[in-house]
């Protein structure tokens, strides 16, 4: 079956990031994925984050290190090099977690009407160490778009056939830029969810989605109104986050995912790559 596992395009953008981007990229080599297509995109960082990537340039597709328009611009690039069936990427601060790569591919190969996946994620700070479990509930779209993007970013991957027939990455989104992704991917097929942890994703206080929360607010919000007539009347928005944050506690109770905690046997791995780091970027 391996040699039949479907190639994965992975992009991974980064910006000013050292002392995350070894530990995120090993992360991906050392799943030993047999059909791996990795591409690393550097917004020409002044640290020796250039050096790091080099280290790895002949376990690369494609890599470069110049400077860019921001992430969405980096991300755009990566996947404008991309070769692989299917789609995902990794923010230099995140990580994927052992076999990751194996069950997406796997999961791909033997649904082959699935055009888009997530699964589970961990959360981490920002030395590696384990904060709690995301593990999720089932796509709803309407939860989605009324009450929050509660898919794990890095635990997404998509066909490239409908990431170009929805156009791809829009510039103008600078923050919420997966959010509006994954809401145009729902409006053309129905995204599908595997209960296994797939990634980790960092949460400290100099990250970019929280150190620039007022701005992606404010994107969410573009997301959330566009081509709905209702969405603008001032009192029916509140209604619907409502029903979509019920339809949420329920729909998460029954996955079990107030109760999950970190799987033991990822211990030793987030021990292993374990960084230091209080720095922003992407």
């Amino acid at each position: 079956m391996t040699s039949t596992l479907p190639v994965i395009s992975l992009v991974t953008c980064s910006y000013q990031q050292e002392r995350f981007i070894d530990a995120t990229m090993r992360s991906v080599l050392d799943q030993n994925y047999s059909s791996l297509d990795y591409i690393v995109v550097d917004g020409g960082s002044q640290d020796e984050s250039a050096n790091i990537i080099a280290k790895y340039s002949s376990s690369l597709s494609y890599w470069v290190s110049e400077k860019d328009a921001g992430q969405t611009d980096a991300l755009k690039k990566g996947f404008a090099n991309a070769q692989g069936e299917i789609q995902g990427w990794l923010c230099s601060d995140d990580l994927l977690l052992p076999g990751a790569l194996q069950a997406v591919g796997e999961f791909f190969l033997n649904n082959p009407d699935v055009d888009a996946l997530y699964g589970d994620a961990l959360w981490i700070d920002a030395d590696g160490k384990p904060l709690r479990a995301k593990r999720e509930m089932n796509f709803n779209q309407f939860v989605f778009l009324h009450d929050h993007n509660y898919i794990p970013q890095p635990s997404m991957f998509w066909r490239k056939r409908l990431y170009e027939e929805v156009g791809g990455l829009d510039d103008s989104f600078n923050l919420a830029m997966d959010s509006d992704l994954w809401a145009r991917f729902s409006e053309k097929t129905e995204i599908a969810h595997i209960p296994q942890y797939l990634s980790c994703m960092r949460f400290y206080p100099e990250q970019k989605t929280r150190s620039m929360k007022p701005a992606g607010r404010l994107e969410d919000l573009k997301i959330r109104t566009r081509g709905s007539r209702l969405a603008h009347i001032g009192f029916v928005r509140p209604m619907q986050y409502v029903l979509a944050r019920v339809i949420r506690a329920v729909s998460k109770a029954l996955a079990g995912g107030y109760g999950a905690s970190v799987p033991e046997r990822f211990l030793p791995w987030l021990d292993a790559h374990a960084t230091h780091a209080k720095h922003n970027g992407r």
